[in-house]
């Protein structure tokens, strides 16, 4: 993460699931200190006053925001697409992460792809998406890290410990189980990598593997139910395609899993920063 952002951008489209967002996204700023804004995507070419109508809205759910929980967000009201200008606004402003709510993969969504996906491909920050309140307002006291054969592994280490830091969370290695040597050789290369990090910082960890998995983000998703995750940290495909888009990337159950666990989700070589005191322990 750059070292300059210390924004936290919450989508809005004022519905409940926006409320989520924001509960998480005011979780999160009370313990790392950053500031909160609503980005709210409008058609283009609505009328000035329908966009003045919004604006009004706006300014009332952040004097509400600030009645019930004593932090004011700002707030920006941009045309566009939400599939475009949301991860276009947030690469290029002083944004730490962006906090989207999503609904689960309905019917539609289970053929045509998840929109969650969509808006979050193209990124440089990472997204947080929610299905629900948090649990609470306090920290995310278990966080699950998958480990399988991919480099792009340590890319989530940055955050992993980020959040482990700032919010004293366990982390659990969830490792992938496979009997190809080649393949275990990559997943022990980054399993040790991370421990190696996780140590450095001090941070309280846990190595958990299946013993064997026919689909290993299904079982990722049921581990983290089974021990309360409160955030799951995935990689999004490196090379999305549109067959992905219409039959649907793997990590978009994660995503939209049924627990309804929030889950970050990181581009590759997207929010992969220099790691600099948080990476070596200082």
């Amino acid at each position: 993460m750059d070292n300059k952002a210390n924004l936290i951008l919450v989508t809005w489209d004022f519905t409940n699931l926006s409320q989520c967002a924001l509960e998480h996204a005011i979780r999160i700023s009370r313990t790392i200190k950053q500031e909160i804004a609503l980005l709210h995507i409008a058609p283009p070419k609505t009328s000035e006053s329908e966009i003045e109508a919004r604006k009004d809205k706006m300014a009332l759910i952040c004097e509400e925001t600030e009645r019930r929980f004593s932090i004011k967000p700002d707030y920006r009201i941009i045309e566009g697409s939400i599939f475009s200008t949301i991860s276009s606004y947030a690469s290029e402003q002083n944004v730490s992460m962006v906090v989207m709510g999503t609904h689960g993969m309905s019917t539609m969504q289970r053929f045509f792809g998840s929109w969650a996906l969509k808006v979050i491909v193209g990124s440089k920050v990472p997204f947080i998406v929610v299905q629900d309140q948090p649990k609470s307002h306090e920290k995310y006291s278990n966080i699950v890290f998958p480990i399988d054969f991919k480099s792009e592994n340590k890319e989530k280490l940055y955050w992993v410990i980020y959040f482990g830091k700032y919010f004293n969370s366990k982390v659990h290695l969830y490792k992938y189980p496979v009997g190809d040597k080649s393949l275990q050789n990559k997943i022990n290369s980054n399993l040790n990598f991370a421990i190696r990090f996780l140590i450095q910082n001090n941070l309280d960890y846990e190595i958990h593997s299946p013993e064997r998995t026919s689909d290993f983000k299904k079982d990722t998703v049921a581990f983290a139910k089974r021990i309360n995750a409160d955030l799951i940290l995935i990689m999004t495909t490196k090379y999305i395609s549109f067959l992905d888009y219409i039959f649907g990337a793997k990590e978009q159950m994660v995503i939209a899993n049924k627990a309804k666990i929030p889950v970050m989700c990181l581009n590759p070589k997207a929010s992969f920063a220099n790691m600099g005191q948080f990476m070596y322990g200082q």
